[in-house]
């Protein structure tokens, strides 16, 4: 894919990805699928999962990251970085589209015009 819709990939988050990968957590091939699907408590929820599979619409980033070309729109401007403190280790997703989250920080609402 050519557009990577202006996303960034923190240097956390392909730091953490490093780690599992030597750690054998995670295989060589091993990539973060970071997903947006309808549903959560506030309309929209990130998918963050480790996957094999590389998609025809799969937008790869830094043979790290899959985002495919629908939530790419949705995530559009937005950064992955991994979030590492007293409360919990995850990979999050900064998004300057959410008009409002979750505590959770894996469920929010979009302005619909914003895409």
């Amino acid at each position: 894919m050519s557009e990577n819709y202006g996303i960034i990939i923190d240097s956390s988050a392909l730091a953490r990805i490093k780690a599992l990968r030597e750690s054998g957590a995670f295989t060589a091939q091993t990539m973060l699928r970071v997903a947006v699907e309808g549903g959560g408590c506030s309309g929209f929820q990130y998918q963050i999962a480790p996957t094999d599979i590389v998609n025809d619409d799969d937008i790869v980033f830094d043979s790290a990251i899959l985002i495919d070309e629908i939530s790419a729109q949705y995530l559009k401007g937005s950064t992955v970085k991994f979030q590492n403190d007293l409360m919990s280790a995850m990979f999050v997703v900064d998004n300057p589209n959410a008009t409002s989250s979750c505590g959770c920080s894996a469920s929010f609402l979009i302005d619909p015009g914003a895409l």
